[in-house]
């Protein structure tokens, strides 16, 4: 009877342990995320920073905002002096990994004082055994009833 159940647990085991790997990777790269999102509350630049990727790329909401992490830094770390920068919760996350486990991407749905309901879209790389942004992408989501109204304003004049 022994043998037979440790044949069978040895059969269930591996099956099982993959797939509570991703499982536990999307928990430690969201626990990373509202980490960050902590930083900014706090305005703890030295935290918020380390997050990223030496080469990372972040893209505001502005169509002009294409940031180098390096540019981005400095711009906004006067932002980061210990006090509020800004305020992002996550309300909806979703975390997917590449199979070699390397590169993970996510999207989810924020809530913002200031701004809102928006969108974030991000890709982050497990480095030095954490995960780090590579890519982040803030978008404000617009109702498509919307759409052709804010066209006619964004509109460059003729």
């Amino acid at each position: 009877m022994r043998r037979t159940l440790l044949s069978i647990a040895m059969l269930v085991v591996p099956v099982i342990a993959p797939a509570a790997a991703p499982r536990t990777e999307a928990r430690t790269v969201a626990v990373m995320l509202d980490d960050w999102y902590d930083a900014a509350d706090k305005g703890d630049g030295p935290r918020y920073f380390s997050r990223f990727t030496d080469d990372a790329v972040f893209l505001g909401t502005d169509p002009e905002e294409r940031w180098t992490i390096s540019a981005f830094r400095a711009a906004y770390e006067h932002y980061f002096d210990g006090h509020h920068a800004w305020t992002y919760v996550a309300r909806q996350r979703h975390v997917f990994f590449s199979p070699d486990g390397r590169t993970g991407w996510f999207d989810e749905k924020l809530v913002s004082p200031k701004y809102g309901e928006l969108r974030a879209t991000g890709v982050v790389v497990r480095s030095h055994g954490a995960w780090k942004i590579a890519q982040y992408n803030l978008t404000i989501p617009i109702p498509n009833a919307v759409v052709p109204k804010l066209v006619e304003i964004l509109k460059p004049p003729r």
